[in-house]
């Protein structure tokens, strides 16, 4: 009768070895792929608020909603995410980068994001889901990772504008004069929304806080949530990645001048952190 020969513990130790191999190079090449995904999903979402936005022009003769503005009628309606919300169905899945998993009052945090780069803005207060907050200017439970550039609405004329922007900057209709594909329309973001400008700075860090001071304006936007890229919806309702250096190459309003944007050396001086990704001269 013949005897069973048993693994010895050197085969064993070597068999665990080259799982263990097999797993550090298969891990990676997994977590690449996975995000990828979740990248795609984020595309898919900011689609969904394009055609959203291109219901709503339909509907509105092509005029966008009127924003955040001081004065502007039905304050809180007037914000993208009440603006649209029959057209998207109010579903919050679709205000959601899949690469955020959590909001800024899951966290223990406050409602207004800037808690991190996979850190989404809410959820507002109240009693009721889909009531105004007593702020006026969002909706109960309202949460999200995405923010609109605010010039792509249409303030009442002369009334103050958020961080001093001037009525004249704002793209108020869809049907600009010339390409629209640079235009931004909605892109991941740390609020629900933001007025950039050329010569606004680079964060000092991933996921710096924002503040209310126009100078931070492109901070909300700036955020490595794609391997050096967000991904964003433009006036032509198309949908792409957006280099992080890339974000100050895009006509944010019709004033924005190219020719004050940060230098290659202001960008390696003010924000060592995004000397990786690709520069856009």
């Amino acid at each position: 009768m013949s005897k069973k020969r048993a693994f010895t513990l050197v085969e064993l130790l070597v068999v665990i070895a080259i799982i263990a191999l097999l797993m550090s190079i298969l891990m990676p090449a997994l977590a690449r792929v996975r995000n990828q995904a979740k990248s795609v999903l984020c595309q898919s979402n900011l689609k969904q608020l394009a055609t959203a936005y291109s219901m709503y022009l339909g509907d509105y003769d092509g005029k966008f909603p009127q924003g955040w503005a001081d004065g502007a009628r039905n304050f809180h309606t007037e914000m993208w995410m009440e603006a649209l919300r029959t057209y998207y169905g109010n579903s919050h899945d679709v205000r959601m980068c899949p690469m955020t998993v959590k909001t800024g009052t899951d966290i223990g945090q406050d409602a207004y994001g800037g808690w991190g780069t996979f850190i989404a803005w809410g959820k507002f207060e109240g009693d009721n889901c889909g009531d105004p907050w007593s702020w006026d200017s969002v909706t109960t439970c309202d949460y999200g990772s995405y923010g609109d550039n605010g010039y792509v609405n249409d303030p009442p004329p002369g009334v103050t504008q958020s961080q001093g922007s001037l009525t004249e900057w704002y793209w108020r209709r869809a049907d600009v004069k010339g390409p629209t594909n640079n235009i931004p329309l909605i892109l991941d973001c740390q609020w629900w929304g933001g007025w950039p400008r050329h010569d606004n700075l680079a964060p000092l860090w991933d996921g710096q806080p924002w503040d209310f001071d126009h100078e931070d304006m492109m901070r909300r936007f700036c955020i490595n949530r794609h391997n050096g890229y967000v991904n964003g919806a433009f006036l032509d309702f198309s949908v792409r990645p957006v280099g992080l250096k890339e974000l100050w190459k895009l006509q944010w309003h019709r004033a924005y001048d190219f020719d004050l944007t940060p230098t290659r050396a202001e960008f390696d001086n003010d924000a060592p952190w995004m000397r990786p990704f690709k520069y856009y001269d």
